[in-house]
Order: C-alpha cells, then structure tokens, then sequence
C-alpha cells in the first residue's frame, strides 16, 4: 500500500501544476440518482452580510469532505460495475456542497425534493419522483435536523454518514433518516466507562456551541450524574471564531481550568472550536491534562499541526470502528490521473450537462487547483467506510424493491417513500462485513479508543482499546504526562468505605467527605446518602453496617454491687433480728416497757420487712414486683412509724396536755395502743388501694439510657397516686418529729423523745438526697439507689433508736430501772434540766 502511495502522490504532484476537472465528477446520470450534501467548503465569507437571497460562499476548501465525496462516487462505481447487487441497473449521483451551514444545506436539499426531470416543481403526491430517489448525508448533526425534516415530510430516504446526535434517534420525528454512525449516547457511556476506570470524578467538560456539542454535552451530563462523576464546570466554544468576545470566552474556559484544579476535560466539539481552545490553553500555559476527545477533532489534521500541542498532555480520543474500503486509495489516485486528461475532461463536462448543472455552481471549484498530495494525509486517517456503507444501504433497499435477482433487475419506476419499508428489513453485507439499522435507523458499530503518542515530533494515532458492550483498554501502552507515566488523579471526592455515608462540601452536589454512621444507625446500602436508624430494639455501634439485638438489662443477682447491697441488707436484717432478740429477753425490764413493750417488737419485725423487700429490687422486674416494690415499702414503714406515732402521742400528753393526761393515756399505753396501730396501717392500706386504682407502676422499657441494652425500669404512672402512698408516712414521721424535738428530761432519767427525733429527722434527711439523686443518677443505678435508700433508712432508724437501748441493756444495767424511766418526760427549762 505504501509504495503504490508514493507514487500516486509522486503523480498528483506532477500533476498539480494544471487545472484538472474534479470540480466536475460530483454529477453522473443514472436511472436511479442519489443526491449527495458534503462539506466541500468552510468559512462562509458572506452569510451575516448578505441583503439580497444570493448563494453563500465558503472561502477554503475541507479536504475530509472531498475525500467522503470521493469515497460515495467509488462506491457508486463499484456498484455499477457489479453483477450480482444491480445488475442492468445504473445508479447516479449528484451532489452539492453544505458549507457547514444549514442554509447552504437547504438550497440542494430543495432542489433534490423538485420533480424529476425539473427544477421547479415541488413533488406533494405519491405518483410523483422526485429528483432523488435518496440522499446521502449530511455530516453535522445540526444540518441533519434541518433536513431531516424536509426529507422526513415527503418521506425520501436519507442516510447520514456523520451525524451522531441523539434527537435524530427518534423514528416518530424523523421516520426516513438513517445513519451509519453510532448515536452519541453509545459515544458518551465509553467516555462514562473510560473515566470510571481510572477511577476520575472530578472533570470538566467543553463542548462546541452547536447541535453537536450541546447534544452530546447534555446527555454526558445525565449518565456521568447517575455514574458518581462530577462535572466541575461546563463550557461552550462559540460557533463563531471571528466574534470579539470569542477569545474572551476562550480564556474565561482556560482560566475555570486552572480554579477548579481539574485534570481531565472531556471536548465535544468539531477540530476548529478544538483548535481554537487548543491553541489558547498553550498561549496562556496551560499545565498538562488529560484531554479526552471524540471522533469529531481527534482524528484531524488540523488540531494536530497546532504548534507545540504535545504541551497539551495526554490526548485519549474515542473514535468510530470503521473498516478500510479496499481499492479506495487506488480509486482516487487513478481519478487524479484522469481529471488531467482531457479527453475524460471533456466526457466529465457532458454527462454534467446532461444533469441540468447549471441550476447550482459546481459543488467544489477549488477541487481543479489540489493535488493528490494535498489529500494524502487526509487518505491516511479519514473515514470513509460510513459513506461507503450508506450508499450500499440505498443500493441493496433498491435490489430489494426491485425484486432483482443475481443476473438482472427489472427498470420499474420505484417511489422513494417505497423504499422506506426495505430499508431495514434484512442486514447487508458490505465488504464481508453485515451492517443492519436498528429501531432507531443507526448502526452501532462500536469504537476504538485511540492515544496521541509522540515520537521524535511525528503524532501515530495508537489504538489502545476498543468499545461495544464493554470497555477493554490496554494501560500498559498509555503513556500519561506525569513523571512516572501513570494516570494523574482526578478527585471531588474518595470513596467512602463501609458504614460511611456521604456530606456533600461546596457547591457541587457530587463533591463530599466521607463521615461515619453514628451510634445506632447503620449503613444500608452501597448509594446510601444518609445512616439508616436502627429499630427500637436494635442498636449498632459507629460506622457500622447492620443492627443488632439490645440485651436486657436490670440488676441482676450475680453483680458485684447487687452482691454489695445484699451483704448489707444481711448485715441490717442480722442486726434487727439480734436487737429484738434482746428486746424480747428483756421485754419486762423497764426501758423496754417504756419504749412500747411488745409495740417495739412489731416495729422491729417491720423494719427486718422493710430490709428484705429489697430483693424485689433484683432481678427481672415484673408489672407485679414493681406494684409490691411501693406497697410492701410503704406498710412496712407504716408499720414501724405507727409504734413511733403512739410514743409520740404520750410525749404530748404529758407535757403538753397534763390534765387530759390521766383520761386519755390508756389509749396509748396499754393493750388498746394497738388500735392505733391496726388504725395506721388501715389508712395506709387504703391509700395503697388508690395508689392501684390511680396509677400502679408497671414494667417499662428504656431505650435511651444505655447504649447497647434495654434498660427494664419501674415507672410511675400517677405522681398523685405516688405522693399519695408515700405522704403519709411522711405527714406521721413529721407528727412525731414535730412532738418529741422539744421535750426534754428531769434530772438525769433517760430522754425517750431523742430517739424518736433523730430516727424522723434522719428519715426526712434521706429522703432529701434520694430525691435530689435519683432525679439526676444515671437510669441504670435507680434500682440501686432505691434498694440503698431502703437499708440506710432501716439502719437509720435501728441506729437512732433501738441500739441507743441496746448499749444501756448491755452495758449500762444499772441505768434500766423503774426510777430512770418512770415519769421521766417533762417539759421544764433547759436549765433545770
């Protein structure tokens, strides 16, 4: 190939010297025409300074456009010249220049929709054939749109070979326009893919101001948001170079580079707006980035002889699979021979007369003044197998409607909307390669990922991967711009591990840190934005991927400090037990008589109660423990402040009541004190019956407190009902209180009234603190606190009153006599005492 290249060129050069007649093979006569729109030309020199509807005029030649026209006669040719595919058939073609420019589009486009054999007459019925039976291109998307509608409205087939926009994937809009390029939703999931497997979320994207790049820019934007990427910035090229504000724009692109620190820019746009932002990202120093391209710029002559570009960094681009066209090249470098003779000059002229071609300029004057040479880079890279298959498309729907056979084919005048319904109904083979349209009238033939790769200042376009389903790229031949030649990192934000969600930072939604699920929340899943709660029952510990069961928690029997609590309990009840073990040894002596006599030995067997209720306290608590927690605390109280109420109440009588004295004293001394008694504990009997009716307590279950357990507590369902069962054993302890504090004794005999005082006041005293701590301790030491409340008050009292008692049985005797304990209560000044 090579060598048959060198001297084509060697050839085209000789030969450039002459005007040829190029300008002329773009016109052939036929019995079916297909009409051709191709970029011949760019730079419309008189679009925006036009007054009067004259043909616009583009200013230099665009030899990939030339090259794609090229490439749509040799496949004409080839099956013209075919025995198999439209035998006895001849096809023709015409075809007209696009300028890039809608409006120059149209002008052709117009024309070709004319009836045949016309220049005037517009086809609107089903019996008339129009100038073409079908059309071949345009390039650009946004010229597509615009006559897509056109050649949609009279149904005539048209088969793009360049444009990729996605808005042309609507059959319903546009039901007879093909394409043979993938849309550029195939074209942005490889960009997607690519980006996520090096692992880059942080880019910014730029695309051209025009139907091309803002499509494709615009569905980049959707999939890169569902697949964690985020865009630092969008950016627009203007379509219009020349403008005083484009380079303004171009350095306001440059300068958001350099703000949002990006490495990776992904450009959707055609080579000149590519060209442009090139050129300023080296003219302000841009630092090296990874720049992904598309098919439109990478594969161009035009970005790639920037000066200096390999300053730009590393340049990876996705371009369309497209297969050789074999005898191509030697196609047009016999063409080139031929438009120097004049004998095939002369016959090109004609058949162009034949088609009428004085109704629009020659679609390319500038195409006589160039050489095979000025084509020969363009020959390298351009592809042309989309034009080749889309004429062969037309051909094989026209084999079909004819109804041909292998050796010939009937001349029948074919509409083009008939050809619609053949156009894809069966896959065609094209050079030993089967293409079909899908729902969406587009072949998707995948794409190659190609490397810029430099060496010794000569760019090869390296394949280093390939697209279809998947994404298979070889790294080891990418050679990136940093200094250990491997891919740059390019992060918003890292991926955050399991049991960490993410808290978006600054203005971009998918830029965040990565924070720790709290306590009992857990992870849920991998796009989890927040920490899912944990069930009531349930807990997790921070960063945590899953709950788990809370335990149960109370005080439990084999617990140090429950062990703690009931040794003293023990200790409290031994030591009540022994002090009325002695009361009752010594019940008939006279200070056990004056302290109450058998009275005292019911209030000791209340306070021994008393300390063992609180192994109610341990254990798994019930609804019912917690109702005889309160009842038994409260009658066993009861119980021992009564005997103390009756004591009281002789205090009072005698120092305070003298002459009722004598009457009244055998209500509080003798056998009938014990009404008072069984009179105490009714009433308190009966207020525990409201406190049940009111508000009992019952079983509650804290989820709060502990972080890990359930906490089974005693609550209070009625305070009214708790002041209630509690007040009165406090209105009795104040009675007795507020009797006995002032009473003070004859001589030296024994002051009764002083225990009585002091097991009240250390009563009140314990109550104060156990109010005070139990409001603030922490929930799980409740049941401590309540069960060491209980035996302080146990020990209290014993300590206050009974054991003063025991210390004179035992040690001071002689003090135990009539005379010490007889009258000894009387109300006198502290002196005479």
């Amino acid at each position: 190939m090579v060598p048959e290249l060198l001297l084509c060129l060697g050839l085209g050069c000789a030969g450039a010297l002459s005007p040829t007649c190029l300008s002329a093979q773009f016109r052939r006569p036929g019995d079916y025409i297909l009409g051709g729109l191709f970029p011949f030309g760019k730079d419309t020199v008189n679009l925006t300074a036009r007054s009067e509807p004259t043909l616009v005029v583009c200013e230099r030649l665009f030899s990939d456009g030339l090259v794609w026209a090229l490439a749509m006669r040799f496949a004409i040719d080839e099956i013209n010249n075919s025995t198999s595919l439209l035998p006895g058939v001849t096809l023709g073609y015409d075809m007209y220049d696009t300028c890039f420019e809608p409006l120059v589009a149209l002008q052709p486009s117009l024309l070709f929709l004319t009836r045949n054999g016309t220049t005037g007459i517009l086809c609107n019925s089903t019996d008339c054939q129009p100038r073409v039976t079908a059309v071949i291109g345009p390039h650009k998307s946004d010229l597509c749109l615009a006559t897509a509608k056109l050649f949609s409205s009279f149904l005539i087939p048209q088969v793009s070979y360049g444009a990729s926009s996605e808005k042309l994937s609507n059959a319903e809009l546009y039901p007879s326009f093909y394409r043979t390029v993938p849309s550029d939703k195939n074209l942005v999931e490889a960009v997607v893919l690519l980006l996520n497997r090096f692992g880059w979320n942080w880019i910014a994207t730029i695309a051209s101001d025009d139907e091309y790049g803002q499509g494709a820019q615009e569905i980049f934007l959707s999939i890169a948001g569902n697949n964690n990427i985020c865009i630092a910035f969008e950016g627009l090229i203007p379509t219009d170079l020349s403008e005083p504000d484009a380079k303004n724009q171009l350095e306001d692109i440059i300068n958001l580079i350099n703000k949002t620190k990006v490495n990776i820019i992904v450009l959707f746009a055609f080579n000149l707006p590519a060209q442009a932002l090139l050129e300023q990202s080296i003219r302000m120093g841009l630092s090296k980035k990874v720049w992904i391209g598309t098919n439109a710029w990478v594969l161009s002559d035009i970005p790639a002889s920037i000066p200096n570009i390999q300053s730009i960094g590393t340049v990876l681009g996705f371009v369309m699979k497209a297969g050789t066209v074999p005898g191509f090249q030697e196609y047009v470098a016999d063409l080139f021979t031929s438009v120097q003779q004049d004998e095939f000059c002369r016959g090109s002229r004609e058949l162009n007369r034949l088609m009428k071609a004085d109704v629009l300029d020659a679609p390319c004057k500038e195409c006589d003044h160039i050489s095979l040479g000025d084509l020969s880079f363009t020959l390298s890279i351009s592809q042309v197998q989309p034009v080749h298959v889309a004429v062969y498309s037309v051909a094989y729907a026209l084999h079909r409607a004819l109804g041909c056979t292998a050796k010939a084919c009937p001349k029948a005048p074919i509409r083009s909307w008939q050809l619609l319904q053949f156009m894809d109904t069966l896959p065609f083979e094209v050079n030993g390669q089967s293409f079909s349209f899908d729902q969406s009238h587009g072949t998707n033939t995948g794409y190659k990922l190609i490397f810029w790769s430099w060496k010794n200042g000569t760019l090869r376009y390296l394949p280093v991967g390939d697209y279809e389903q998947s994404l298979n790229i070889d790294e080891s031949q990418i050679q990136f711009h940093t200094p250990d030649q491997k891919e740059p990192t390019s992060e918003c934000f890292r991926h955050c591990k399991p049991g960490q969600v993410r808290r978006i930072k600054g203005f971009h939604l998918c830029c965040y840190d990565c924070t720790d699920c709290p306590e009992n929340t857990f992870w849920s899943s991998k796009d989890s934005s927040s920490c899912t709660p944990c069930l009531q029952h349930q807990w997790a510990p921070a960063r945590s991927t899953r709950c788990y069961e809370r335990s149960e928690r109370f005080l439990f029997w084999d617990e140090p400090l429950t062990i703690a609590l009931l040794a003293l309990m023990s200790i409290t009840v031994l030591l009540t037990c022994l002090t009325a073990l002695l009361f009752l040894r010594n019940l008939q002596t006279p200070l056990v008589q004056a302290s109450g006599g058998e009275r005292t030995l019911f209030a000791l067997l209340c306070l021994v109660l008393l300390s063992l209720s609180c192994c109610l306290y341990v254990g798994k608590p019930s609804d019912t423990l917690c109702v005889m927690q309160e009842v038994v605390y409260a009658l066993c109280l009861n119980g021992c402040f009564s005997t103390f109420l009756i004591k009281t109440l002789e205090i009072i009588l005698v120092t305070e009541l003298p002459r009722c004295a004598p009457s009244l004293l055998c209500w509080v001394t003798h056998r009938r004190s014990w009404l008072l008694v069984a009179l105490c504990l009714l009433t308190q009997g009966l207020l525990c019956l409201c406190h049940l009716h009111l508000g009992p307590a019952y079983l509650g279950s804290d989820y709060k407190s502990l972080p890990t357990e359930v906490l089974l507590v005693c609550n209070t369902k009625s305070w009214w009902a708790f002041a209630l069962l509690h007040g009165y054993n406090s209105c009795l302890a104040l009675v007795c209180f507020l009797g006995t504090f002032m009473v003070q004794t004859l001589g030296k005999k024994y002051n009764l009234a002083r225990g009585i005082t002091f097991a009240t006041l250390i009563y009140f005293i314990i109550w104060i603190f156990f109010v005070a701590i139990f409001a603030t301790l922490r929930a799980d030491l409740r049941a401590v606190t309540q069960v060491a409340t209980t035996l302080i008050i146990s020990l209290g009292i014993l300590g206050t009153y009974y054991l003063p008692k025991c210390y004179i049985i035992l040690f001071k005797p002689e003090m135990n006599t009539v005379d010490c304990f007889q009258n000894s209560i009387q109300e006198e000044p502290e002196e005479d005492s």
